[in-house]
Formats: C-alpha cells, sequence, structure tokens
C-alpha cells in the first residue's frame, strides 16, 4: 500500500511539471514573438543613417510640416565646411519656418556636396546647388516643387544669412528652399533685398572665409572656376 501511495504521489509531482514546463514554453514563445513584431514596426519608421522617413514636402503642406518639425527640432547652430575654412551660423528663432527648413536640410544631408556656386566680391556668397545630378535627385526625394512663405523681419547686414527666391510669379516673396545666401557688401547695396528676401541667420564665425570666398576667380556667370564644396553639421 505504502508503495502504490508513493508511486501515485511521484506521479503527481512528475505530471505538474511537464504542464509548467509547456506554460513556460508558450510564454515564452509569445514574448519573444511580441519582440519581433516590435523590432519590425521600429525598423519600419527608420529611413537611411537611422533617419526617420519623413512625407515629402509640397506646397499644400509646406506650412504644417515646417511648423511640427520646428517644435521637434529646436537646433540653431550650423556649421558650413568648406575646403577654405569653416563658416559658423546661428538661425533666428523669430523666423521658425526657414529655421526648420534650414535645420531639416541639413539632417537630411542635402547641403553635403553642394556648392557655394556665386561668388560676387563686396556683395554676398551663394549656396546649395550644384552640377551634380545627385543634387536633383535629392530636392525630388526631399519635395522639389514647395517654397516656404516669407518671414520677412530684418534688414540686411553684413554677416546675414538670407534665403534665395524665384522672380517669376513670386508676388509674396515666397523662399526657394534649397538655396542661400550670406551678404558681405556695404550698406548701399541693400536697397533691392531689404524688404524683399528673408534674413534667417546670421555669421558667427568665419566672415574671413566667407571674404576669401567671394573674391575667389569666377566664370562670367560668377561660378567659382574651382567649385566651393559644402558640408554641414549641427553644432551642439
Amino acid at each position: 500500500m505504502k508503495t502504490f501511495y508513493l508511486f501515485f504521489v511521484l506521479s503527481l509531482i512528475f505530471f505538474a511539471s511537464c504542464e509548467d514546463t509547456k506554460k513556460e514554453k508558450k510564454i515564452t514563445t509569445e514574448s519573444t514573438s511580441e519582440k519581433i513584431k516590435d523590432s519590425i514596426s521600429s525598423e519600419a519608421n527608420k529611413g537611411t543613417n537611422n533617419q526617420p522617413v519623413f512625407e515629402k514636402i509640397t506646397s499644400d503642406n509646406v506650412e504644417s510640416f515646417l511648423t511640427q518639425y520646428e517644435k521637434n527640432n529646436p537646433e540653431n547652430k550650423v556649421k558650413i565646411i568648406t575646403q577654405h575654412g569653416n563658416i559658423e551660423i546661428e538661425l533666428y528663432e523669430d523666423t521658425p519656418l526657414h529655421r526648420a527648413n534650414f535645420i531639416y536640410l541639413v539632417k537630411q544631408g542635402y547641403f553635403d556636396k553642394t556648392f557655394f556656386h556665386r561668388v560676387v566680391p563686396n556683395f554676398i556668397i551663394q549656396g546649395g546647388n550644384s552640377d551634380n545630378a545627385d543634387t536633383n535627385k535629392k530636392r525630388f526625394k526631399i519635395g522639389n516643387e514647395y517654397l516656404i512663405p516669407a518671414e520677412i523681419t530684418r534688414n540686411h547686414t553684413y554677416g546675414s544669412v538670407s534665403g534665395a527666391k524665384q522672380y517669376r510669379e513670386n508676388p509674396d516673396k515666397q523662399t526657394m528652399p534649397f538655396e542661400f545666401f550670406i551678404f558681405l557688401g556695404p550698406q548701399t547695396s541693400t536697397s533691392h533685398l531689404n524688404g524683399n528676401y528673408t534674413v534667417f541667420a546670421k555669421v558667427t564665425k568665419g566672415m574671413d572665409v566667407v571674404e576669401k570666398i567671394a573674391n575667389l576667380p569666377r566664370d562670367e556667370g560668377e561660378w567659382p572656376l574651382r567649385n566651393v564644396k559644402i558640408k554641414t553639421e549641427i553644432i551642439n
């Protein structure tokens, strides 16, 4: 009788152990499955270089897109790197759409491998374009048909950074999103600039580099004979 009772108790322990093992295996499987789903979802929201994927900017969503981006990306200092030296700029908070657009382009790597493609001594240097096919591909991916609403609050002074704009069919003085210019001319050269172009930043370091670039040999179209390549990065 004792032998039978001992056998009965051992059998209960064995079956209970098997049931616990099954339950534990099921929980582990479900947990692993959830982790895989979370991982896939996380990777789907990443672009190249771990950058989030954004919708294409259009004339219809430009204000809402930049307004939201401005709230989530408060950076306002950028370094422009060239073979002639570095230029540091600080973006104004009271031109939020232009600040957001410029920071967005920097983080998307748009300006990298573009040039200062127009240089005029005692006036301006203009950057953000190139004759590389890659530049047009970047513009198309970001959105090549939108313009930034004007935020004209300042006049041009030595070291001002402004957005370039289209002259044709642009009564609202909207800014072209991909090109900018740094002003280095005398105040007598600002009459056609003030009130027509949005000043959204200022040079805080490197105006000697700006002067050097402005005086480089150039062709009849004011394009430097040797390309002045640009790379940009956020300054912490």
